[in-house]
């Protein structure tokens, strides 16, 4: 008999995740506890005329396995190369035999936020210096922000949904939550969803330097990442990717997955405040939240942690502070938040698909991942961030906030699976 969408239920049985504490999930969720930090100075090109001369760098990352021949490798951008091989690293984990399902069931939702930024950055500068008769063939293809998930799609034959989202830094949560809605209204059996992002290059940290975004503590980079914390002066560029395997529960079951969650919930509002900053108090944000919890059929006083947004800009963290409150009242004061970005860098469009990865792992393991670097809390900030320490809690019901420039939120709820 067919399900109905209320019927259906969707679970996470796969994870892959690259980024500057690793390129594989079980090494990145234990320098998450360990509490270690990603952000270095910057190698990837001479960066002492910036402002800005740290991030969370990607390093030691070989993306060859995960593509089917060198050529392939060179023909894509770096963003694409996190995108491929994270949602490699998730088919492997997840043990899903591509060959016993029906590929046209299958597919992948995974955005960026910029894409092909190094790409532009050469092709522009072949263009000046050498003519239009010089660039690449290949440099559309290279840039353009689908391409992660089309080059997945192509290199495993999967002719299911492919969608790539594009909503800055709420990226990746909202390519997992239409990928839930997808697999709710019973269109795909598995969907690759996640994010990923390559934007430390010159154009990128120049960029987002002028805006006075980014974090000048150059002299301590692995300090310079603060979240909630008095002394946080804007947020630290990282890069990388996470994708995650969403898959019907039926599905699932036929094959005897591992289930490391249920995601029950998903919200998407916008604030139509302003270009970069969140609307007052965080009103959007906080209806995202209740968003998600109403079509879970959750109640405030379900929910036992929240993956923050939690950028280290001023602004930004004390706004996501009174959403919190805003939603969960006295609630607040109980349920554990913390912003897992004082170790992995802010990595844009990748960040909400890997912090939904390390949620997933909080609810398989029953251990809460820290907020690093809270060493004198913002007295606007006066929640329970998890500070500095990995913490033993088993919770229920987690959410997982992502918010953008141009007023984009999104939140996903996921629940402990119990059958």
């Amino acid at each position: 008999m067919t399900q109905s969408p209320s019927e259906r239920r969707v679970v996470v049985t796969g994870i892959g995740v690259v980024g500057a504490l690793g390129s594989d999930i079980h090494t990145f969720w234990k320098n998450i506890l360990d509490g270690r930090c990603g952000i270095q100075p910057i190698t990837r090109f001479d960066a002492s005329a910036y402002d800005c001369k740290i991030a969370a760098e990607v390093r030691d990352f070989d993306p060859t396995p995960a593509f089917p021949t060198p050529k392939e490798l060179r023909r894509t951008d770096r963003f694409v190369h996190f995108a491929v091989h994270a949602g490699w690293q998730a088919l492997k984990d997840s043990g899903l035999d591509l060959d016993r399902c029906d590929r046209d069931r299958v597919g992948a939702f995974i955005g960026s936020g910029i894409g092909g930024l190094e790409t532009t950055g050469d092709q522009h500068q072949i263009l000046l210096a050498r003519g239009p008769g010089r660039v690449s063939p290949f440099m559309i293809p290279m840039l353009i922000l689908n391409m992660g998930a089309g080059m997945f799609s192509i290199y495993h034959n999967l002719r299911g949904p492919c969608v790539a989202t594009c909503s800055a830094c709420a990226t990746s949560t909202h390519a997992l939550g239409e990928a839930w809605r997808t697999l709710k209204m019973g269109d795909a059996d598995v969907l690759f969803a996640g994010g990923s992002e390559a934007t430390i290059v010159p154009l990128g940290i120049s960029g987002f330097c002028a805006m006075k975004a980014l974090s000048t503590r150059n002299d301590a980079p692995h300090k310079a990442s603060r979240p909630f914390d008095a002394g946080r002066d804007g947020f630290v560029m990282g890069e990388g990717g996470g994708v995650l395997v969403l898959e019907d529960l039926e599905h699932a079951r036929r094959r005897g997955a591992r289930i490391y969650c249920e995601i029950v919930g998903y919200g998407n509002t916008a604030d139509a405040h302003h270009l970069t900053a969140p609307s007052p108090e965080g009103e959007g944000a906080a209806r995202c939240m209740k968003m998600a919890l109403r079509g879970a059929g959750l109640n405030p006083s379900d929910v036992g942690y929240i993956n923050a947004h939690g950028t280290s800009t001023p602004q930004g963290d004390v706004c996501e502070t009174q959403a919190i409150k805003n939603v969960f009242g006295e609630h607040a004061r109980r349920v554990a938040v913390s912003s897992t970005k004082g170790a992995t860098g802010h990595m844009l469009g990748a960040a909400g698909a890997v912090e939904m990865a390390l949620c997933a792992k909080a609810l398989e393991t029953g251990i809460l991942p820290p907020t690093i670097n809270l060493e004198n809390p913002d007295p606007a900030c006066d929640l329970d961030y998890v500070p500095n320490q990995a913490r033993e809690q088993r919770v229920n019901v987690v959410l997982n906030n992502s918010f953008g420039f141009g007023g984009h939120n999104a939140t996903i709820a996921a629940r402990r699976f119990e059958g």
